[in-house]
Order: C-alpha cells, then structure tokens, then sequence
C-alpha cells in the first residue's frame, strides 16, 4: 500500500529497519497504522489512508511557518540569523517580525531584501511573525540555540555513585542528600575529583496495592522533581526547632531509623525504600507544622512562583494518591483530567496536602543546591552530573499532567539485538514528536532547566532518543514496534540552549544499537558520549569468532565518559573473578535450556507423548530433564572460557602496557584498568564507587525483577560487608585507586608507556 507508505514517512514513521548493515526488516502494517493512530491520524483503512494524505498535503501546502522554527549561533554571543531554508519557502516581500522572550521586538522585514541586513536574534525561545503581502498571517516558535554544548576547562575524573547506597552512620536507612554532600566535600577536596555523576533522582510512584515501590530509577512518576525520599530530616532548619511533643515523637522517629540502618549495614537486610519514607514522612509532617520565618517564607513564595504550574500538578497528584492510590487511571473519572472542573474543586479542598508535597519539592531542592554548593566549595569544577531517565512511568504525575504530549497506547523499547533476541519494553510512554514541536519543546526546555538548576552536568539515558525511538503498540511484543523520528536540530537545540545557560556539560548514554551519523551529531555539538573499558574494540576486525581487536587508548574518542563499569554492569571486581558469570547462570540468565518448560512444574507441558506417571513417561521425563542439565553445564563452560578469554586478553594487554605487574592481585587489576582509561584522550573518567573498596554485587541485573535484590543493595566490601560513607572515605584501597588515577592523569593521555609493547591492535589472541 504505498499511499500508506507515504503516510508513514510523512509523520516519520517507519516501515521497515536496519538492525546491522544490509539487513532490513519490515514492520507489521498493523504496527505502522496504531503507531499513526497515536500520532492522531486516521490510516485504518485506503480511503482513511487517502484523506489523511490529502489533508496532510493540504496543510504543508498552507503552511507558511512550521511550528519551530530552530536558528544556530556559531557564536553564541553574537546570536544567528534565520535558516535560508526557511526564508526560501516564504513568498516574495514576506515581513517577519521577532518577539523575544524578554518582550523586545526586532522587525526583521523580508531578510532577503533588506537593507541593511536583518540583524540576529539572540539566543533564547521567541516568538516568530510571518505576514505576506497578501496579508496571510503565521505564528511559531522560534528556538536560537548554539551550537555546541559547554565542555569542561581540561581533563576530569570523577565518582559514579548511586545514591541510595552510600549509607553513612546518620542516614535513615538509605543514602541521602547530606550523604552526598558530605562525599561531595571529601572527593574534591582529599581525591581531586572533577564530579559526580548521580543516579536520577527523581520522584517514583507508590506502589499499587500492598506492592512495594519500584525501586527503579528510570522509570519515575516525574522527571521534573526529585523525590523526597532522599531528604535528610534534620538538615531541614525547622527541625531544630521543634519541642515537647513533637521534638519527642521525632526522637522516636530517629531511634526507629537507626534500627532500620543498622538492619542495612549490620544485618544484609536490602534497602526498604518504602520503610525510608514512611519514617521520614512521618517526621516531616512534624517539621513542616513549624512556621517558617519570613525569610524562609519568601525564598519559598519565590520556588513556588519560579516552578508555577508543573509543581502544582505534581503536588495534586501526590495529594491525590492519598485518597484514591497511585493509578490515576483508576480514580474517579473527573479527577483524570487535571484541567478538569472536578480536579479543581479537588486542588481547593486540599489545599493543605497540596502544600506540604509543594513544601517537600522545596526542600529537597534546597538541599540538592547545598550538595552542589559543597562540591564548588570542594574545588569541583563541574559538581555535579544529574542523570535523566528516558521516559515516566504511564501511571505517574507526569504522565498524567502532560498527556497532550504523550503517545497514548504506545510504549518505547529496543528492537531485537545480539542482547535480547525477543527486543525489549521499557514500559515508558514517549513523547509525540508532533505536540513537542507544537509547544515549541517546552516540556523539555523545562525539564532540563529544572534538572540543571543545582548540576555542572546532565547524563541522558538513552540519548538517540533525540533522533528516534521504538514505539510498541500497547499489547504487542517488542519486536512488533517500529521506530519514530523526531527533530534532531530542535531537540540537541533544546538541549545546548538550556546546557549553555546553566553552564554544564552533556554526557549521553550512547551504548547498544546507534544510528549510522548519530554519534558524529553529538560530537559535533560536544555532547559527550559512554565509552566502557569492556565494550571498546574494533568492532569493524572482528574474526569470525566475532572476537575485535581491543583499542589502544590513543584510538578512543576524546569526546566522552570513559569508565570500566555501570549500574547495569557487573562491578569490576566480579568480572575479573567470574562472580559475574555464576550470577547469571544461578538467575538463568545464560540461555541454554532457559525457557523451556519443566515437566516437574508442569508434566503436562512436555510433548504429545505419555505423561510423566506411566513408566515410559517418567523415563522420558528424566531424559528430558538430563538434556536441559547438559545444555545448562554446557551454557556455564561456554560462558566461563569466554570470560577467561576476555579478562585475560586485557590482563595481558595491562601487562605489556607497564600498568600491571606478573602476579599482582584483584586490586591492582582493578587499579590497572582504570590507569589505562587515565592513558586515553577520554576528557571525563569516571570512577565506579563500589570499584573503590572490590566490592562484588551488582546494583542491576537487567533481565530481573523478584529474583535479585536490583537497586536496593548498599555499597560492600569484597567479602560483601556493607562500607559506611565514613569507612569507605578512610579505606586506603579507596585512597589507593583514587591516587593512581589521580597521578596517571596528572602525566597526560598516552602516560610514559603507552605505546610499551601495544601494538596496534593488540587485544584477543595477540601473544
């Protein structure tokens, strides 16, 4: 059907995919025509297809102005005229007129012909005039964007850490906003560390009926506002003042949180968010019954008219969940709406609750701001880097204020890939492409202008989102989703414009399947990319074994995060013991004979054959059952000689390199390979915290939910004792690690033996 075809491709929506070269697949039809659907056009059937296509046509046709127009400045200062490609569609003697966003107005007149020249436009989001001279009028958006991104003066190391499990001996049970402060106080000033990049932080949704909070951090109610589970009680000024009752009950409060910390560090007990905040809830609700001063008082009226409407929505959902739970699917049907009648009669009769969430949102960015503030103090020139998830959980405050701008039904993911066969959903709503540009970005502009109020950095997780994601219709599986286009110029624009003015650098998450000419884009406007020790080969050489030579260091990219190690990634320490690998195959994550059903769970489910309580039936049930344990046994060998071959491929390559003496121990192999990231060009090299005391448990076994503790362990040691904030800043392994990147970097990229016995190329099966 090519009208629909044409449809398709007018809404960018794509019919079909490259996986790797060469190799394209086609997208269901049905898929196509939901993922329009979600895009509000009609493609159910040719004559819907035809009149879609008509009215498309139609509309470009009339159009004098898209709805954002993006403009780039060289230099930022100087500001940038409008793109020829734009002035090139307008009708002769058109006159455009420019209101910035601080109310000035620049008459422009028809840039073409004018004398003199139109002056530029300064950077900023304005609005943009069209009048022709047979007085038809437009309207849009105007976004002035430089070109790049800001970049850091020189070379930085800094710490990955996740904040909730960097416990210290006053947290409540998980990390929190002093912890980090206090980290942040110690890395700059005893480490000389550059940053530290965070987890995101943002508010999570509750869970749904007696099920605990998901502990994940991407997939958020909000991106807007951090959650206030990471608040530290008594670094709130009113705190210290409370008495009688209250100062007493908060006393109790602080004895019962001490309790649950000690189960964390003392006991093995896993990080209890939701036990974490109904303590502290508890204890704020007192603390927030003490007035504030006037001071306070105005520095709060100032947050809440800086934040207007998005913080209002959020607290009403809060507010709102109190009463009717998390899903606002289900709440009564007035209340789905928050631009409703009903919602707001809801807003006025809880004004009190929505207060104290709004009061909640202040607090915490108060102390994300000291957080920051420390890092500065500390000698950090970057502070710190905030981590923004992808996408919002479907049923969060998010998702319900912004619906206008989410696709509805649609869910993104990833394609099939050498990682998941069967793809992946992320269970995240994405933002329509077409209500983006409607608003002139303004859901981004101000998600990123929140995140960056108190950062020197921002990562972005899954940053081609910028360019395209994977939409999977709702019931479908992940493979049977197709990719959308977005504007790449009016989102990167988005992103530099708000970078720029917060003064902060950009490291994009780029790892998995990338776009050919994406990671050239970024680069070219010094968003940084994610660059893993493990992952950094010559992919283009692979033999036929699939086995790439490994880089150099002097091969790496200049521009990006180097680090040897993630949140989704096993730690150092038990990659290079093979721990890594006996956890996957107690999960069943190797493959082999996984998901093949079990005739002990199920007789029933195995063959057409006789059933396992006959004598033929229970023989064939114990062969069946033998098979599956030899491909097991098979699947684990496989995978330790592959991790054997590959640890040892890069011990050999350290070896020669000068970085690792014969026969040293796990600590100076770790050591090792993060002085081989220090002999890379790479301008940020980031320090895996639990990497710093060997610890050996992962925060993130992707692929599992129930069957591993993900996000909730606290930071160990390698015999997986829990390290406190105070310990792990007085372990001479952690100063150790610390002071040989530190000495490593000092010498500059290549270091003294770069090139000792490397050859080019050196990496597997290299004597």
């Amino acid at each position: 059907m090519r009208g629909l075809a044409r449809l398709a491709a007018a809404h960018g929506v794509a019919e079909s995919y490259e996986p790797t070269p060469g190799h394209r697949v086609p997208v269901p039809t049905e898929t196509v025509v939901a993922v329009l659907a979600a895009l509000g056009v009609d493609a159910s059937g040719p004559e819907a297809v035809r009149d879609a296509l008509e009215r498309h046509e139609k509309a470009l046709a009339a159009r004098l102005l898209p709805p954002t127009v993006v403009a780039v400045a060289a230099d930022p200062a100087a500001g940038a005229v409008l793109p020829p490609g734009l002035l090139a569609g307008l009708p002769p003697g058109t006159d455009l007129r420019v209101t910035t966003e601080d109310g000035r107005s620049l008459p422009l007149g028809d840039p073409r012909t004018a004398a003199p020249a139109a002056p530029p436009v300064p950077l900023g989001v304005h609005a943009l005039e069209a009048e022709t001279p047979d007085g038809r009028l437009a309207r849009a958006h105007l976004l002035v964007s430089p070109q790049r991104v800001p970049e850091p003066s020189g070379r930085r190391h800094g710490l990955l850490v996740q904040l909730y499990s960097l416990l210290s001996e006053r947290s409540w049970g998980m990390g929190d906003l002093a912890d980090l402060a206090q980290l942040a106080g110690w890395a700059g000033r005893a480490a000389g560390a550059g940053f530290i990049q965070l987890n995101p932080l943002h508010a999570a949704v509750p869970g749904i009926s007696g099920e605990s909070t998901d502990p994940s951090p991407y997939r958020p109610a909000t991106r807007r506002f951090a959650d206030p589970v990471h608040l530290r009680v008594e670094a709130v000024p009113e705190y210290a003042l409370l008495t009688g009752g209250d100062r007493r009950r908060a006393d109790a409060l602080l004895s019962r949180a001490a309790l649950l910390r000690e189960a964390v560090l003392e006991r093995g007990t896993p990080v209890d968010r939701d036990e974490v905040w109904r303590l502290k809830q508890e204890a704020l609700e007192l603390v927030l019954r003490v007035p504030l001063g006037p001071g306070r008082h105005a520095a709060y009226c100032a947050f809440l008219a800086e934040h207007g409407r998005a913080l209002e929505d959020h607290a009403t959902w809060c507010a709102l969940t109190e009463l009717y739970g998390p899903d606002w699917t289900g709440w009564p049907e007035g209340l789905r709406d928050p631009r409703s009648t009903r919602t707001a009669r809801a807003r006025a009769e809880h004004l009190t609750r929505i207060d104290f969430h709004c009061r909640l949102a202040w607090l915490v960015d108060e102390q994300l701001a000291a957080a920051q503030r420390t890092a500065r103090e500390a000698g950090m020139d970057i502070g710190l880097i905030h981590d923004l998830a992808l996408g919002v959980h479907p049923r969060g405050s998010e998702s319900w204020a912004q619906r206008h701008v989410l696709a509805v039904g649609m869910s993104t993911g990833a394609p099939p890939d050498a990682f998941s066969a069967d793809g992946q959903d992320w269970g995240l709503p994405p933002w329509r492409p077409d209500a983006l540009a409607e608003t002139g970005y303004a859901p981004y502009r101000d998600l990123l202008t929140g995140l960056l109020r108190h950062a020197g950095g921002l990562r972005i997780d899954h940053v081609m989102s910028h360019f395209r994601l994977w939409w999977i219709p709702e019931g479908r599986p992940p493979r049977e989703g197709t990719y959308v286009t977005y504007d790449a110029s009016a989102m990167l624009g988005t992103l530099a414009l708000a970078a720029h003015r917060a003064g902060a650098v950009v490291v994009g998450e780029d790892l998995g399947t990338v776009a050919p000419g994406v990671r050239e884009e970024l680069a070219g406007r010094s968003v940084f990319g994610t660059s893993v020790l493990w992952f950094e080969r010559d992919w283009e050489k692979a033999d036929a074994n699939g086995t790439a030579p490994i880089l150099r260091p002097g091969e790496w990219r200049p521009g990006c995060l180097a680090t040897v190690t993630t949140h989704d990634l096993p730690p150092t320490a038990a990659r290079l013991t093979g721990e890594d690998v006996e956890l996957r195959a107690r999960l069943g994550l190797l493959g082999g004979a996984e998901g093949e059903p079990d005739p002990e769970a199920d007789p029933e489910a195995v063959g057409d054959g006789p059933r396992a309580g006959t004598s033929r039936g229970g023989e064939d049930a114990a062969r069946a059952a033998d098979d599956r344990e030899r491909r097991r046994s098979e699947a684990l060998e496989t995978a330790r000689a592959e991790a054997r071959r590959e640890i040892g491929d890069w011990l050999d390559l350290f070896r020669r390199m000068g970085l690792l003496r014969p026969g040293a121990g796990e600590e100076q192999q770790i050591a090792a390979a993060y002085r081989f990231l220090a002999r890379t060009p790479a301008r940020l090299l980031g320090i895996w915290l639990p990497d710093a005391v060997g610890d050996r448990r992962s925060q993130n076994v992707p692929g599992t939910w129930r069957e591993y503790p993900n996000w909730r362990l606290p930071i160990a040691d390698a015999s997986g004792r829990p390290v406190t904030l105070e310990r792990l800043t007085g372990s001479a392994r952690a100063m150790a690690l610390l002071e040989a990147v530190r000495a490593e970097m000092a010498r500059g990229p290549g270091g003294p033996a770069a090139s000792a016995g490397a050859p080019p190329g050196a990496g597997a099966g290299t004597p």
